[in-house]
């Protein structure tokens, strides 16, 4: 067998948790970076500490790929029972790195023991360093640069410990050089030197970079998956970055603390999943009845109830839309790149706080784990104001203003009265049933001239490709990039990328561009569409053609290059 490597690799690392993938996969994707080639890493992993089989796919391209392919074309497997858990994915011409052959079934090639060269050094725990040495050796990386990574990896265990880490590395170099040599494999690929300054970066942690560049103060949450990175971010930043983190006993304290915060003149977020939002929901309506400004950062993955918690899913849109008892309005945006997180994040905290509604931020678990090179030119500084002012002594919480946004004070910061109710009020924030007066009042501005103004405020969703083509292919969320790069496959003119960043509400420009486009077909990752409901409700028009996935499964890139064929 000979293969040439060029351009675009797929690697897949499969095995048990509990076994180190995820130390072969951060030794791997680190050292390739420093090496200056692009690289975008995903994982998919079961819900238990020990046991079951995960992988991580991690793809090596010579020019930016931030999308999840399918195919494997190396596969290293530290568990025997790897082969059937991936064996769907395999081509042709996927090479077999790992156990022996005799382990796995007939038409494998296994040509080295990463446990038995692990357990001659000392440990089977070196085990991880054996792998990844093999495909650095494989690529032809040279050896230099990878051992100075572990050095600086396993410094605070000890010389003994990096030693025979690098041993483990380098007998595991010598294998993947033998296997490329002996196989007839060769690597040509294109390295970028920028690539090497680049930072390396999760979805969550891009969310994180975009509290705080949004100007967090405060942020409550009880930990539930996928989102729980977040929480953990801000507790690890917090107090170099002026941050007060709680781990609430449950979510109901959670956003109630984190509104209690923004009363009093904090900036506060809460992150959760779509079971843990279930809870807040009461308080939800209390942030509205009360104009307390709070984002809510909603990791999705499948349900109902506790469905596949370390799947993917686009589920929770309808929930997030129509939460709460009453009516108010809410904003609601969907990234889909790390710099989309960045800035989103930061602008949902600048919008509730302007607006004094809440906002949310919808990504999803594929989004949370995927691994990106990203140019950290990229991540601006963002200028932030907080719209607090200093209150006087006829100071009324709820003024009645021409565009429905009442001044808010905080207490403490000037002679008045800050008065809030979860009751019906009036301007003074004292309880009244009103009905044909303050009510009407009160609900014209939180409700629709709030909607008017958060309308002329929308973000534009970004055009990939023609603005007038015939068909327009629609995503929201994590879907942005294994969409343009499917779109980008078939290679027609008359085909572009819609991708909506901002899912509620829309402003009318975008309303009449999606009425007015011949074609509009939507890809999401729910069984009903929500989004094309969404859009066909507030666009007037019937969407022509639904691209689904609800299996907890992310899209890949060839899958969708074909499914988006067949509706065309």
């Amino acid at each position: 067998m000979s293969q040439h490597i060029k351009d675009d690799f797929s690697i897949v690392i499969a095995g048990q948790a509990g076994q180190g993938i995820q130390s072969v996969s951060h030794i791997l994707t680190h050292v390739l970076k420093l090496e200056g080639y692009h690289v975008f890493a995903t994982k998919e992993y079961m819900s238990r500490v020990r046991g079951g089989m995960n992988s991580t796919t991690i793809r090596v391209s010579s020019k930016k790929r931030d999308a999840y392919q399918s195919k494997v074309d190396l596969f290293v497997p530290l568990d025997p029972n790897a082969y059937e858990h991936s064996k769907k994915r395999f081509t042709d011409e996927t090479m077999f790195l790992g156990f022996k052959k005799e382990d796995f079934c007939s038409d494998c090639i296994m040509e080295v023991d990463f446990i038995n060269i692990a357990q001659a050094i000392g440990n089977r725990v070196f085990a991880n360093a054996v792998a990844a040495g093999a495909i650095l050796g494989l690529m032809g990386v040279a050896i230099e640069q990878p051992k100075e990574y572990l050095r600086q990896f396993f410094v605070k265990k000890g010389e003994d410990i990096i030693k025979k880490n690098q041993e483990a590395l380098e007998k595991g170099h010598k294998m993947g050089e033998h296997f490329a040599f002996s196989h007839d494999v060769t690597c040509s690929f294109e390295t970028d030197e920028d690539v090497k300054d680049d930072l390396f970066i999760s979805g969550i942690d891009a969310v994180g970079f975009g509290a705080l560049a949004g100007g967090v103060d405060f942020c409550s949450s009880y930990p539930m998956s996928p989102s729980t990175g977040l929480l953990t971010f801000l507790a690890q930043h917090g107090r170099e970055c002026g941050v007060v983190v709680e781990q609430a006993t449950d979510e109901i304290g959670a956003i109630n603390m984190t509104l209690g915060a923004s009363y009093a003149g904090a900036r506060g977020i809460v992150t959760t999943a779509g079971g843990g939002f279930a809870l807040m929901c009461e308080a939800l309506s209390l942030s509205a009845m009360t104009e307390t400004p709070i984002t809510i950062h909603i990791a999705q993955r499948p349900g109902p109830a506790t469905g596949l918690p370390t799947k993917t899913a686009q589920e929770d849109l309808d929930l997030v839309l129509h939460a709460g008892h009453g009516e108010f309005m809410r904003a609601i945006y969907a990234p889909g790149t790390p710099v989309e997180a960045y800035e989103i994040t930061a602008h949902a905290l600048d919008t509730a706080d302007k607006y004094q509604i809440p906002t949310f931020v919808l990504i999803d678990q594929y989004f949370v784990d995927a691994l990106y090179t990203i140019d950290k030119e990229e991540f601006k500084i963002l200028p932030h104001k907080k719209h607090i002012v200093e209150s006087d002594r006829e100071y009324k919480r709820y003024a009645l203003t021409d565009d429905g946004l009442s001044p808010r004070s905080v207490p403490g910061y000037g002679e008045g009265l800050v008065c809030v109710d979860s009751d019906e009020h009036d301007e003074y924030g004292r309880i009244t049933e009103d009905v044909d007066g303050f009510r009407m009042q009160m609900m014209e501005k939180r409700l629709f001239k709030r909607k008017e103004l958060l309308e002329k405020d929308a973000l534009d969703p970004e055009i990939v490709g023609k603005k007038s083509a015939n068909t327009l292919v629609v995503c929201w969320g994590s879907n942005r990039n294994v969409v343009d790069e499917a779109v980008e496959n078939i290679d027609d003119k008359e085909v572009s990328v819609v991708h909506f960043v901002q899912v509620f509400p829309m402003n009318k420009k975008t309303k009449k561009m999606i009425k007015d486009t011949k074609k509009v077909v939507v890809v999401e990752n729910n069984a009903t569409g929500q989004f094309a409901n969404l859009l066909q409700k507030e666009c007037d028009r019937k969407i022509d053609k639904r691209i689904l996935k609800w299996n907890g499964e992310l899209y890949s890139v060839e899958e969708l290059t074909e499914k988006i064929k067949d509706v065309l």
